[in-house]
């Protein structure tokens, strides 16, 4: 794996945390009782960005460890996934 392949892996990896975890906590505008003028009443309250950034972070960054792993071990090959092809395209 290259060092363009394993950043473009994390990114990945990371967003997809992240937008997993947006919702995890959310408590809207309107439940809080504080709707801020200009704002969907569905808005949330205290998003607690930085929060979830670290855990998508942590998360992402020991997806990726499993996947280098798996990739470097020689586990899984190129070899193994282009056999594994059950259309025979």
């Amino acid at each position: 794996m290259s060092i363009t392949s394993a950043v473009v892996l994390f990114a990945t990896l990371w967003f997809l945390c992240l937008f997993l975890m947006l919702p995890i906590g959310h408590r809207s505008q309107e439940e809080m009782g504080e709707v801020v003028p200009g704002t969907p009443a569905g808005a949330p309250h205290n998003p607690r960005l930085g929060r979830k950034m670290i855990w998508a972070t942590l998360l992402a960054a020991a997806i990726f460890a499993v996947v280098a792993f798996v990739i470097f071990a020689d586990i899984i090959t190129r070899a193994d996934m282009t056999a594994f092809n059950p259309l025979g395209v």
